[in-house]
Formats: structure tokens, C-alpha cells, sequence
């Protein structure tokens, strides 16, 4: 639940923070303001890639280690996104933003629930993946839009927005999920329960 208020935050605030840098005259004839879409579909690019990964990954390493590389990942989403701009090295930073999503969303979306497939009995695997995707996409992006609205708004003055100060705030939050994380989670990988893992979504 609590990751799963980071992806409400990125749907929400990504595209917003692109054009804002329209504002500066000196970024107004940038390619990334003029086609930030472009820009973002790297991301969707990017999860096709990493969503390839997942089996291995999960068989390797197990889910443990899998979560705890996606929150790394948001951490270093929302940190490439504090520092990046239209500059051409800043440019490089956004752009490792977009291809860092990838494993972000699709180490903790996509293993999430294939996890869940693999741990739970098939009597209560329905109901299972139903409460999963209600406390991501439900109770999560409930939660994350409300946090993150807050913290937009704490640090706009004047209709302008410290976007620097915003995505650290919010690549701190994930830093610390993954520390409580490491210390919180319980389980035991068996290699031999993923061994017929398929990507089937």
C-alpha cells in the first residue's frame, strides 16, 4: 500500500513537471517541453524491457531482493527527476528517470502479483490478488495522492513549484519504505517453487 502511493505520486506529478520548465524562457524551444510525451512513452518502453527480467529475477533472487531493487529504483526515479532538466546533461538524468520506471514499476507491480500467485492456494488466489490490487490501487493511490498534493502545495509559492525539494522529499520516502523494508520482511526464497514462472499477464 504504501508503494503503491509512489506510482500515484509519478502518474500525477511526471507530466506537470515536464511542462513546468516551460516557464523558463530559456527551456521554452527545448525538446523536452515541447514533446515531454515523447519522453514518457521511454518509460513504457522501459517496462516492456524489465518486465522480460522478472522471471529471473525471481527465481535468482527471490521476491525479497526483487521489492528492495524496485524501491532503490523509485528512489532514484524521483532523484534523477530533482536534478534533471532541459540542459543536455540534465537531459541525460530525465532520461534515465523514464528507463529507471521501468524496473520501478514493474518490480513491484508485476512481481507483486506473481508473487501472490505462487504463495497463496488456488481457493483464495482470486480474493488474494483482488486485495492486492485494492491496497495498490486502491488504498495506495488514495493515500499517495492526498501526501504527495500536500507536499506539492507546501512547497509552491506563488504558483511556483520547487520541483527539486518536491522529488526529494518524495525519493527520501521511498529510501526509507526500503530500509524498513530490509529490516520488516520476512521470507524465506526457494528457488524451486519459481521454477515454472511464466510472465502471463
Amino acid at each position: 500500500m504504501l508503494l503503491g502511493a509512489v506510482l500515484q505520486i509519478t502518474n500525477t506529478f511526471g507530466n506537470p513537471f515536464l511542462h513546468d520548465f516551460g516557464l523558463n524562457p530559456m527551456f521554452a524551444d527545448s525538446l523536452v517541453v515541447k514533446y515531454p510525451s515523447i519522453l514518457l512513452s521511454v518509460s513504457q518502453m522501459a517496462e516492456v524491457v524489465f518486465i522480460l527480467a522478472i522471471p529471473f529475477f525471481l527465481k535468482r533472487y527471490g521476491i525479497k531482493t526483487v521489492m528492495l531493487v524496485s524501491m532503490i529504483a523509485w528512489t532514484l526515479r524521483f532523484g534523477l527527476f530533482a536534478f534533471g532538466d532541459p540542459t543536455p546533461f540534465g537531459t541525460v538524468l530525465l532520461l534515465l528517470s523514464m528507463i529507471v520506471y521501468g524496473c520501478a514499476f514493474d518490480f513491484f507491480n508485476i512481481s507483486g502479483a506473481i508473487f501472490v500467485e505462487q504463495e497463496v492456494s488456488k481457493d483464495i488466489r482470486a480474493s488474494a490478488q483482488g486485495l492486492f490490487m485494492t491496497m495498490v490501487n486502491g488504498v495506495g493511490a488514495y493515500v499517495g495522492a492526498i501526501l504527495s498534493g500536500m507536499v506539492v502545495d507546501y512547497f509552491t509559492v506563488d504558483g511556483v513549484k520547487d520541483w527539486t525539494m518536491i522529488w526529494l522529499i518524495f525519493a527520501a520516502y521511498t529510501l526509507v519504505l526500503a530500509i524498513v523494508f530490509q529490516f520488516t520482511f520476512r521470507y524465506k526464497h526457494e528457488p524451486e517453487k519459481m521454477k515454472n514462472l511464466e510472465i502471463t499477464h
